[in-house]
């Protein structure tokens, strides 16, 4: 949904609220369908131990920083094993700094590697969804080490809530290089509408069923 800076009073578009009530609506009916499946995964995961849900900042529209919920994927203790690391492994630190992402990472446990597979762990999403930090569809949520990436185009990056899907996730996902992760979330930006909304929706259940960049 666009926005403008934290702090200023901008004059919703008829885009924007059409947007936001498809956003509801389909979060809270989302919600209901996957309740059942939830309440499974979350109880897989306290018998598993440690939290159920893992809260991680990021930054959203109008550059507003919000916990971005999703079903845990990794051991306990995680950041500081992720440290370690990429103290001892230097080509596992390369891969972080260029992508933010390592492909085999060892800290994900059996289940969260499942959860990833079919983007299941993203279902909490749905409540940050539900209270307005997010929306169906949008550009990736990043965190604050990852602004700098978006260079000239940050102020576009910011004019919007970040998505639980994005054109990103069905063009490529994470099998694409970060530059062209910033070229996607610009361009669906400057090209947003419902049509596109609505095909990437449909686009995504054909990629989770697909698996395709997955991990």
């Amino acid at each position: 949904m666009p926005c403008a800076a934290a702090g200023s009073l901008a004059r919703p578009t008829a885009y924007g609220v059409g947007k936001r009530v498809i956003d509801l609506c389909g979060a809270v009916v989302l919600a209901l369908v996957f309740c059942p499946l939830m309440i499974a995964i979350a109880l897989l995961l306290y018998l598993e131990g440690g939290p159920v849900i893992y809260r991680h900042r990021r930054i959203g529209c109008g550059g507003r920083v919000f916990d971005c919920l999703k079903f845990r994927t990794m051991i306990p203790n995680a950041e500081q094993i992720l440290q370690d690391l990429l103290e001892q492994r230097p080509e596992l630190k390369a891969e972080w700094i260029r992508d933010y992402k390592l492909r085999d990472d060892p800290r994900v446990t059996s289940l969260g590697r499942f959860l990833r597979r079919t983007s299941l762990d993203e279902l909490p999403q749905l409540w940050n969804v539900i209270r307005g930090d997010m929306s169906l569809v949008g550009p990736r949520p990043i965190v604050r080490e990852e602004l700098i990436r978006y260079g000239r185009n940050l102020p576009i990056y910011l004019s919007a809530k970040p998505g639980i899907t994005g054109l990103w996730q069905v063009t490529g996902r994470n099998d694409t290089s970060y530059r062209r992760r910033v070229a996607t979330d610009v361009y669906y930006l400057r090209k947003q509408n419902l049509f596109l909304d609505f095909y990437i929706l449909l686009k995504t259940t054909h990629v989770i069923v697909g698996r395709a960049g997955a991990y």
